[in-house]
């Protein structure tokens, strides 16, 4: 998603758990995940190009560092790990197809779920053969962020591209509004996952607060 809607997800879903200054951190490093470093070579920041397990894997890498940071006297590396897996998981809604799969459940029933209804973690369709996301094809990809190119680039790439399948933003359509209220509801999952698993003196070194 674009970098202003991952701030604001974060806010929304950490905003009253964390102390101000743990907050800003973990937005900043939420934030830098889209750097122009973090594009290149770095699909499991994104879950881009079908780099499904490696983007799972990398949640579970820094969920690993969260835990291990915490165990040292410092805690700054704890709240940027936690930032850093928390634009992964975000990003997983917006640049899979998790959302269409979620959807297709309800076809033909009275009245299709609504945004804040949607399950961020249904088992069924994490493990789904079909879940994948979309590729990167360049030059054409690149062009889609030029905003007076992107009607253009569209035209010219596949279907499974990013560029076709991303949901990043309100200009995606209705969809758009799923993948923003799973990314906030995973967000608060991986918090109560830690709030979990953390002995009550770690969690309170970890919010801070």
């Amino acid at each position: 998603m674009l970098i202003p809607i991952h701030e604001e997800m974060t806010r929304e879903a950490l905003g009253e758990h964390f102390s101000p200054r743990a907050l800003e951190i973990i937005i900043a490093a939420n934030r830098k995940q889209d750097a122009i470093r973090g594009q290149i070579g770095h699909d499991e920041f994104h879950f881009d190009n079908n780099a499904i397990e490696k983007g799972f894997r990398y949640i579970n890498e820094q969920r690993g560092f969260v835990l291990a940071s915490l165990l040292s006297p410092g805690v700054l590396s704890a709240w940027i790990a936690f930032g850093r897996l928390t634009h992964t998981a975000q990003d997983f809604y917006s640049h899979t197809n998790y959302i269409s799969l979620w959807l297709d459940q309800f076809n033909g029933t009275p009245r299709a779920p609504r945004p804040p209804e949607i399950d961020p973690v249904q088992k069924s369709l994490i493990r789904s053969p079909s879940l994948h996301s979309g590729k990167i094809y360049l030059p054409m990809d690149a062009l889609y962020f030029i905003p007076f190119l992107r009607n253009f680039a569209l035209k010219l790439l596949p279907e499974d591209s990013h560029g076709k399948m991303n949901l990043d933003s309100p200009k995606q359509g209705p969809r758009f509004e799923y993948a923003r209220a799973a990314a906030v509801k995973r967000t608060q999952h991986e918090f109560d996952l830690l709030k979990k698993i953390l002995p009550p003196d770690l969690f309170a070194k970890f919010t801070d607060i």
